[in-house]
């Protein structure tokens, strides 16, 4: 999105204004100024920009994700999705940050019971009365899309209803926009902001949140997963009432379970006794059973599975929930995945290097050589290393950081879904520290390996890749005819693209409009000095026309002040 692209409403730069004003307030007015956002700025606010923001944190990384934090919150339900979206890169954002952004929390006061009941009628044609037999009035939960209410259905049924906050989407919209052209500025004006990918984390940020602002998408995603674990005893999902469920209201089975934290107290815990006995090691394999599936055999996973969203059911049942968060794995993914792995247990490098460049994950910058080196040594910490040593959580943060390091971006799937793995590694070591998660993946990954390269499958692909041949080869003659009717009609163009001539013309358009404006002063205080100079009484109802030399001065005087002001905030005077 370009500068010109901005929608120029009063809503807009009203909403540039308040952004500048909350970075400036939290220590980022190098930030505001740099991105040519100081002029949305009051004069007063201008003035205190550049205020220092008191710190405790002797690590500066952590300060910044910490004022952040307080931008987000301070900015409302864009923003703090936005971080949130931003905590699950830590392919791009160094630990620290992500430590801090972690923390954000959409916990925001309810909106009124009758505005909630008003949009599930509006949004599915059904009124409270007729869809429930009870509706609690109060949320039992409110965050910045949306809260949610306890139900009971005409069936007897308990349910929980998900109901959109009143007037988000166009809150979300305009700071889309804004986002947007932000971004693109950043990335043109800030040359050591490119590493960290500001359009493709905000691109990213747009898809998710559109599709979270559509409760439809949601709810496809859960009925998916509760089709495929409803025949299984031990994993639960919440089924969708599609009937009472739209784009702005969600009804789903309310799940009963036990948090997993009190679930794992000691046996002679109070929390403990009432919840009944927990298998640990049951428990710890039924998890890990549930996400492998998803992971290798569905296509789909949960991309959020902290124990926040996890429920057990003792002795060793497990209940999913909250799948606002899913990542895809294709076809294609997968068999960049097995190349991968395959790279890796024959020490192949090169093969795994040229498996990201093909991802499209690396950067300008990248140093192939070092990326290698870095890989090749943290890999070889590894090798003949026995199974239950190896600990995911560990293997994910180390290659990490060592694709940031070496400009390297994996997709987002790619990364959710390691970040998934490692994160349910970490519960299950919690659960049963005695289980060994790669025995149980070792299987999985050698059957999808077989099945990757089986003859069926190779011959199929040859047959596809041979078809594709074909068809070029085919079109190729009618292509080059086409291409040179239109080149002999003039019709062949070359695009250039170019970057942050935007910016240059904006400066020039600015520059000339000061220079015409000095020429008026300028023009103004001779004219003035002219008036008093006149030695006759002429005089314009009643007043000597040279007085009029003293109007023009104070005119010419707050014209001048302006000019300057504008200079001053540009930051430069000199």
């Amino acid at each position: 999105m370009s500068l010109v692209a901005l929608p120029r409403t009063v809503k807009t730069f009203a909403r540039l204004r308040v952004i500048a004003q909350v970075l400036s307030k939290h220590g980022f007015g190098h930030f505001v100024d740099r991105l040519q956002l100081a002029r949305y700025l009051p004069s007063a606010d201008w003035f205190r920009r550049e205020k220092e923001v008191e710190e405790s944190e002797i690590d500066p990384l952590a300060a910044v994700g910490n004022r952040l934090v307080r931008v987000c919150e301070e900015l409302g339900p864009t923003f703090i999705k936005l971080g949130q979206i931003a905590s699950t890169r830590p392919d791009i954002f160094p630990p620290q940050i992500l430590t801090a952004l972690e923390k954000l929390q959409d916990d925001v006061k309810p909106f009124p019971t009758e505005q909630a009941r008003r949009i599930f009628e509006e949004d599915t044609d059904t009124s409270i009365r007729e869809a429930f037999r009870s509706f609690t009035d109060e949320p039992f939960a409110s965050g910045s899309i949306a809260q949610v209410h306890r139900a009971i259905t005409k069936e007897g049924e308990e349910v929980v209803v998900k109901i959109k906050r009143p007037g988000i989407d166009q809150i979300i919209q305009l700071d889309m926009y804004v986002l947007m052209w932000m971004a693109e500025r950043a990335e043109a004006l800030f040359p050591e902001l490119r590493p960290y990918r500001p359009r493709m984390i905000i691109d990213e940020f747009a898809q998710t949140i559109r599709r979270e602002l559509d409760f439809v998408n949601e709810a496809s995603a859960t009925s998916r997963f509760y089709e495929a674990f409803k025949e299984d005893a031990n994993i639960r999902t919440p089924q969708v009432y599609w009937d009472l469920t739209g784009t702005s209201a969600l009804t789903l089975e309310y799940m009963h379970g036990v948090h997993l934290k009190d679930a794992l107290q000691e046996p002679g815990d109070t929390a403990a006794a009432t919840n009944g006995a927990v298998n640990r090691k049951e428990l710890a394999r039924n998890l890990s059973e549930c996400f492998l599936k998803q992971f290798f055999e569905l296509g789909f996973f949960h991309a959020d599975p902290h124990p926040g969203n996890l429920l057990v059911r003792p002795p060793a049942g497990i209940v999913l929930f909250d799948f606002g968060m899913i990542g895809r794995i294709d076809d294609e993914l997968v068999g960049r995945l097995v190349i991968s792995i395959v790279a890796i247990v024959k020490k192949e490098i090169d093969v795994l290097i040229d498996v990201m460049a093909d991802l499209g994950a690396i950067g300008r910058n990248t140093d192939r050589l070092a990326l290698a080196g870095d890989l090749r040594q943290m890999l070889e910490k590894y090798y003949g290393l026995p199974l239950h040593r190896l600990d995911l959580v560990v293997i994910f943060r180390e290659l990490i950081d060592t694709v940031r390091r070496n400009d390297v971006t994996l997709p987002r799937d790619f990364v959710a879904l390691f970040k998934s793995l490692a994160t349910v590694s970490g519960v299950v070591l919690q659960i049963d520290p005695d289980l060994n998660l790669l025995e149980l993946l070792q299987p999985k990954l050698s059957k999808l390996m077989r099945e990757r390269f089986s003859p069926n499958r190779i011959l199929r692909l040859a047959g596809m890749s041979a078809w594709h041949v074909f068809s070029i080869l085919r079109d190729a003659p009618r292509f080059i005819r086409d291409t040179m009717r239109g080149m002999g009609r003039g019709e062949f163009q070359i695009n250039i693209k170019h970057e942050n001539l935007d910016h240059l013309a904006s400066e020039l358009d600015r520059s000339s409009n000061r220079i015409a404006f000095a020429m008026l002063v300028a023009s103004s205080i001779i004219g003035s000095t002219m008036l008093l100079s006149i030695a006759t009484d002429f005089s314009v109802f009643g007043v000597p026309i040279r007085y009029l030399g003293f109007v023009g001065y104070a005119i010419t005087f707050v014209m001048a002040a302006g000019l300057l002001i504008a200079i001053l905030r540009s930051g430069k005077l000199s």
